[in-house]
């Protein structure tokens, strides 16, 4: 079942940043969510593969797995994770300004350039390097005897737990940064919806007087976004819930761990294969 999940999801997000690969290097014009929707894919290409790895370790014991492998897979995947959440909020807000009228106050954004999206990927990455910097201070490769204090990640890698100070102040970063993210996701998701709402109803009224109703593109990839948002809160909370379930537990849960990596694996997944049906 993960074999097969992360499969389809490694193949789907290849084709979408190859996809917008070869958008960016052969048409002068693109879309604003275009460099968005490649990064996103790049990010779940590497996180659903650093994935496998911890997959196969949950069911193997990997002899050659030591403290610097296990940080490195742990604190990637904690990373792509984090990048994930951030970079579907800045996907919204782009589909946002891009669905928004030119009486707007959001409509001054709408000629955003390629260098600042990469200006807002680079904050974005060196934002979340900090606050994932945890697991490369309390990831350690499983000792040959057993220890209470651990908490089994995978067989071959585990977690110190840290000090309060500095469990506090990681807890308090991700938290800001889950609020304000998440918050900017749900407010866009909001206006976007105010806007499709609006545009109903004008539809109705031309379809009245025999004019066309038919939705525009960037209308067609607003509702895409939203269903995305959609999946991607669910996805997300539940992930959150039983995370925070077996850090209170402090204990290698197999039941908790399983429903934990489908849920992980789940959005970056369906993700491409949302955005793929509706590319043309």
């Amino acid at each position: 079942m993960f074999a097969f999940e992360i499969s389809i999801g490694v193949i789907a997000n290849t084709v979408l940043l190859l996809f917008h690969v070869f958008t960016l290097l052969l048409h002068d014009k693109l879309k604003p969510t275009d460099p968005t929707i490649g990064h996103l894919a790049f990010i779940h290409i590497t996180m659903l593969l650093t994935m496998s790895f911890m997959f196969i370790d949950s069911f193997s014991f990997q002899d050659f797995w030591n403290d610097i492998t296990c940080k490195c897979v742990l604190y990637l995947y904690k990373l792509m994770r984090d990048l994930s959440i951030c970079t579907t909020c800045l996907l919204s807000v782009l589909q946002a300004i891009t669905l928004s009228p030119r009486s707007s106050c959001l409509a001054r954004f709408k000629q955003k350039t390629l260098h600042q999206n990469l200006y807002c990927f680079l904050f974005l990455w060196v934002f979340n390097m900090i606050i994932s910097s945890r697991f490369l201070i309390s990831t350690v490769a499983t000792p040959n005897v057993s220890s209470q204090s651990l908490m089994f990640v995978t067989e071959s890698c585990s977690l110190w737990p840290i000090s309060y100070s500095v469990k506090y102040m990681y807890f308090s970063l991700m938290t800001f940064r889950d609020v304000i993210f998440i918050g900017l996701m749900v407010l866009s998701s909001g206006y976007m919806v105010t806007l499709l709402c609006r545009h109903k109803k004008q539809s109705k009224h031309l379809h009245s007087i025999s004019l066309s109703p038919k939705a525009s593109p960037e209308q067609r990839a607003t509702q895409t976004i939203l269903l995305l948002m959609s999946f991607f809160m669910t996805m997300y909370f539940s992930d959150s819930v039983i995370a925070s379930i077996s850090g209170m537990m402090w204990k290698n849960d197999p039941v908790c761990y399983s429903v934990q990596m489908l849920l992980a694996n789940g959005y970056a997944t369906v993700c491409p294969l949302v955005l793929i049906s509706t590319e043309k």
